[in-house]
């Protein structure tokens, strides 16, 4: 009930605000005005933006809002009679008439709402089951308890979206492909997307959003979209709290746990968050060469500590001015254990090395915004001021052994220091010009200053300063119309960008360009249950700090993995159609694109010059590729007890790259072209299960094909996971379990004949039981303020946690 009347809420003031924009008679003709005040029914307490909605034979003409002192007055009204509505979430509605044939000026006093019985109170009200919406710019996936009970972090929530792939290391990809960029709130982070992803708890989330041609509103960075993870907010009067926690039982147990509380009391609103991980990580690797048949075996023990809050303040000075701040603080704590076991047929050439990573990481964000709303119905203005700062300090022990006592051991340390600032000012501006159109303009400055220095005892190895700065200034406008069944958008980002590299104070990479981005969407609905929607966008991936800087990112006997400060970026021109079916029990989704990517970044892999037995793992730009594919998913509810979610995606992929290849006349190795045209197919199936009004169950099959790449072939991946949820203290309380991945068969395995033939496979701790908890509590109310309009602007924030 509680969605139905947000719904109808949200519908009324959308009405309302296209009346109010529509030209006005003269003030002769519209004389009238219709005034009141609105008080809850048992506390005579009055109520803040109530929705007031005038008709006339049952077509809204206007409408307003209540003041903080639950005081409204429609004015300039023509003299006619009327009905009112007063409508307010977890409050049944009253309808009144309204002479004005009778009286120019009406009072109807005031007017008590009484609360909705079945309204469930609370942090945040989770639907039973997930749905996909199709709008004119996205996918919306509103998470359910459904995906909920998946597992206890946003990661694992997103094994669960179509069209996304997550792999053993928390690495997220969108349609295959891992350049997507990852929002919280619509804000990034300087937080690795993999780390923050485990640690938003998922009963935090409210949607996920796929935007996969974004417009020129967002930055173009990406190469296959945007998922933006839009968290619960909390706009409730007096205290409201959750808490969450979890255990995994796999091959070593793991907690996190998280506490999200909000306080409310006239203008001001304070909020906060507190979360942690803590747990140690199994992971072990195998590589075979199969021209010398050597074998190189890896144990990785990861055990990290991360803790990470934020605090902030909403100022509502008024009814047209919003002032939030808050700051997010991270802090991590890992060690990491390395063993590399190397075994050839000649015994004495066997080897072993341990190493030991030590990493303290720091991380600061403090955000300023400001939100003005004018006279004028839905228009505004927004300045955001986000500065963040973040420090690591990594130290490295390396100690390689030999079976062959003639070659004596040896070790090195190593100590890796990087500080990175990002400064970043948005001004957003929105004027819906008529009922029908729309103008969005907006600039934005950002400022990345990074300082990386590596210290090293290794004396085959150097020293080293390396800086990368960063400096783009841009400005987009954007222009939207919407017809009874067709609405369209078109807009363009101009952008200036600089980046400046050095390398030990000499310059190793420069760039400076000015480019558009241009986008446009256009949806059309013959009828309410049917929309298509296509759109075209031109999007960048920017190297980042980590694939550019000449520093070890990590170190075994056989391969070492740096960056290239030479690499470029790479530049995307996208164009998709998608269709969305309503049907009597659920929805089809379905979608077709087609991507042509320019100096594409990949993975390289080549021998050491110095060292003809080992491989550095590098970045490259490789040549002009192109990709298209389908994707097509349902939500269908069986029966009263029963729903499904099938999912199915297909990616062709056509890629050129740079391989090396040994040449045998030469006794080294060459960069040859190699052209792959590779296919990936995903499957995912949901099925729920109501056993009844407060027990739930999930089952949950996923399949993944393997994929041809330049360098090296993967494997194909499926497993089955089934699972159980039970509420209880009347639906604040919530008890889940997951066996994930119940036959173990989730593995990772590759093969490649470049620079050496060889075959390999990783696996985690995939298979593993969940148990989670939530509970819910709070005193306050809930309230419609304008915390709940900013829930749909993705430049907007205040609450959740990030």
């Amino acid at each position: 009930m509680k969605i139905k009347l947000t719904l109808i809420c949200f519908i009324a003031t959308l009405f309302s605000l296209q009346a109010q924009t529509a030209v006005k008679p003269t003030l002769l003709e519209n004389s009238g005005s219709i005034s009141g005040k609105v008080i809850d029914q048992k506390t005579n307490e009055p109520l803040a933006y109530v929705n007031i909605t005038i008709k006339e034979n049952n077509k809204i003409i206007t409408g307003g809002i209540t003041s903080e002192k639950g005081l409204f007055q429609i004015k300039n009204l023509a003299l006619k009679d009327y009905v009112v509505e007063i409508q307010f979430i977890g409050y049944k509605t009253i309808t009144k008439s309204a002479k004005l044939t009778e009286n120019i000026t009406l009072n109807l006093n005031t007017i008590s709402l009484e609360e909705d019985a079945i309204e469930l109170k609370g942090v945040s009200v989770i639907s039973e089951r997930s749905t996909i919406e199709q709008k004119i710019d996205r996918k919306v996936i509103n998470v359910g308890k459904d995906l909920t009970t998946s597992g206890a972090t946003a990661s694992d929530i997103m094994s669960n979206i179509p069209s996304v792939n997550v792999d053993q290391d928390g690495k997220i990809s969108l349609r295959g492909n891992e350049n997507v960029r990852i929002l919280i709130d619509g804000r990034p982070s300087n937080i690795d997307a993999a780390q923050l992803l485990k640690q938003i708890p998922s009963t935090s989330i409210k949607k996920i959003e796929l935007i996969t041609n974004p417009s020129a509103k967002y930055n173009p960075e990406g190469m296959s979209g945007i998922i933006n993870i839009v968290l619960h907010k909390n706009a409730s009067d007096g205290f409201n709290a959750s808490i969450n926690t979890g255990l995994t039982f796999a091959k070593k147990p793991k907690i996190n746990s998280s506490t999200n509380m909000n306080y409310r009391t006239g203008k001001l609103n304070f909020f906060g968050t507190y979360g942690n991980n803590f747990g140690k990580k199994l992971n072990e690797g195998n590589i075979l060469r199969l021209d010398d048949l050597s074998n190189q075996h890896l144990d990785i023990i990861n055990n990290d500590k991360s803790h990470l809050f934020k605090i902030g303040m909403d100022y509502y000075i008024n009814d047209k001015n919003t002032l939030s701040v808050y700051t997010n603080q991270n802090k991590q704590l890992g060690n990491a254990q390395i063993d590399v076991a190397i075994t050839n047929p000649d015994a004495s050439k066997n080897l072993f090395q341990n190493s030991k990573y030590k990493g303290n990481n720091t991380d600061g964000t403090y955000n300023l915004a400001f939100k003005h709303l004018t006279k004028k119905e839905g228009e505004s203005l927004d300045l955001e001021i986000n500065h963040s700062i973040y420090t690591g300090d990594e130290i490295s022990n390396f100690r390689t052994a030999f079976t062959n006592p003639i070659i004596p051991s040896s070790s090195y340390r190593d100590n890796i220091n990087e500080k990175r600032q990002n400064s970043i000012v948005n001004l957003d501006y929105v004027n819906p010009l008529n009922e029908k159109s729309k103008l969005e303009l907006g600039a934005e400055t950002r400022i990345v200053r990074t300082d990386n220095n590596y210290v090293t005892t290794n004396s085959a190895l150097s020293n080293s300063n390396y800086q990368y700065d960063l400096d783009i200034n841009s400005a987009y406008v954007t222009f939207g119309q919407k017809f009874s069944k067709i609405g369209y958008q078109l807009g363009a980002r101009l952008e200036s960008y600089k980046v400046n590299a050095k390398l030990n104070n000499t310059v190793a990479f420069k760039d400076d360009y000015i480019t558009v981005y241009p986008s446009a969407s256009m949806t059309y609905s013959p009828s309410e249950k049917d929309q298509f929607q296509i759109s075209y966008s031109r999007r960048v991936d920017r190297p980042s700090l980590d694939q550019t800087k000449p520093i070890r990112e990590f170190s075994t006997p056989r391969i070492t993995s740096i960056g290239n400060p030479e690499l470029q970026p790479q530049f995307t021109n996208s164009v998709e159609v998608n269709y969305t079916k309503t049907i009597t029990k659920g929805s089809i989704t379905t979608g077709v694109f087609v991507r042509s990517i320019n100096n594409e970044i990949n993975r390289i892999i080549y021998p050491d010059p110095q060292n003809q037995n080992q491989q550095i793992l590098s970045y490259d730009n490789f040549d002009n590729n192109r990709a298209y594919g389908f994707e097509a998913s349902l939500n269908y509810k069986i029966n009263s007890w029963w729903d499904i979610q099938p999912a199915v995606d297909f990616s062709s992929i056509a890629q050129k790259g740079l391989i090396s290849v040994y040449n045998s006349t030469s006794n080294s190795f060459d960069f040859v072209t190699k052209q792959v045209d590779a296919a990936a197919f995903n499957a995912r199936f949901t099925s729920n299960f109501k056993a009844n009004k407060n027990l739930r169950f999930l089952l949950f099959g996923f399949y993944r094909s393997g994929v041809d790449g330049v360098q090296f072939n993967g494997k194909e991946m499926y497993k089955i996971d089934a699972g159980g949820r039970y509420s209880f203290l009347k639906d604040k309380a919530t008890l889940s379990i997951r066996f994930n991945d119940i036959f173990d068969t989730m593995k990772a395995g590759f093969s490649g004949d470049n620079p050496y033939p060889q075959v390999g496979q990783f696996s985690w701790e995939s298979q593993s039981v969940y148990v989670g908890f939530n509970y819910m509590f709070g005193a306050g109310k809930n309230k419609s303020l304008q915390r709940k309009q900013r829930d749909n602007n993705t430049k907007e924030g205040g609450g959740g946690m990030f």
